[in-house]
């Protein structure tokens, strides 16, 4: 069975938020670090997997990410840290 995840990234001083969704978060994450698409997460620096939610149906997954796209700020924070206090590289772990 496939996974799906939700993710958020940020750049190194954590000021920009991204969050999106794919079956192959480590993939996704390379094509960010090494800036293979053109768009917001290279013109930010995006490349450092702060959180992530894994699902088994594609289509919770996309209302999960949708559902965040829509928080403030303060909100995506806090469920950063709820998972990631420090705010770590959470790809050098998993990958």
């Amino acid at each position: 069975m496939k996974n799906y995840y939700v993710y958020i990234a940020t750049n190194w001083k954590n000021t920009v938020f991204y969050t999106g969704v794919t079956n192959n978060l480590a993939r996704r994450m390379r094509e960010h670090k090494n800036k293979l698409f053109e768009g917001f997460t290279k013109k930010y620096n995006v490349n450092k997997l702060v959180f992530y939610e894994v699902f088994k149906n594609p289509i919770e997954a996309i209302g999960a990410e949708k559902k965040i796209k829509g928080w403030l700020r303060r909100k995506k924070i806090d469920l950063i840290k709820s998972k990631n206090q420090e705010f770590k590289d959470l790809s050098d772990e998993l990958f």
